[in-house]
């Protein structure tokens, strides 16, 4: 099992930038797929962006290519978000989650059997 813990999110406005954190416990995480999703409110949790165990296989959701980018430490047990050109509407909480199963559908949320607490984002116009 993998426990993760997201961080790094906060008020910035449009146009700014912000890397989350997700860490996670466990000695084979580098084992494990994780994505980052994100809820808007009164939205269904969306998917943002996903990344494979050895971190040479990314995905991303349309609407963040070109601004967000999602990378890992293994040896810090740690995926990153790194959000560029912050919009209004990436405004959410967000979420990383892992599976250990690499194969599957990255951006389904029920890919995904652990899930962190989630960090707020807010992005002002």
């Amino acid at each position: 099992q993998v426990q993760l813990v997201e961080s790094g999110g906060g008020l910035v406005q449009a146009g700014d930038s912000l890397r989350l954190s997700c860490a996670a416990s466990g000695r084979t995480f580098s084992s494990y797929v994780v994505g980052w999703f994100r809820q808007a409110p009164g939205k269904e949790r969306k998917f943002v962006a996903a990344i494979s165990g050895n971190g040479g296989s990314t995905n991303y959701a349309d609407s963040v290519r070109g601004r967000f980018s999602i990378s890992r430490d293994n040896a810090k047990n740690t995926v990153y978000l790194q959000m560029n050109s912050l919009k209004p509407e990436d405004t959410a909480v967000y979420y990383c989650a892992a599976s250990q199963n690499p194969l599957g559908v990255w951006l389904a949320a029920s890919f995904y059997a652990y899930w962190g607490q989630g960090t707020q984002v807010t992005v002002s116009s």
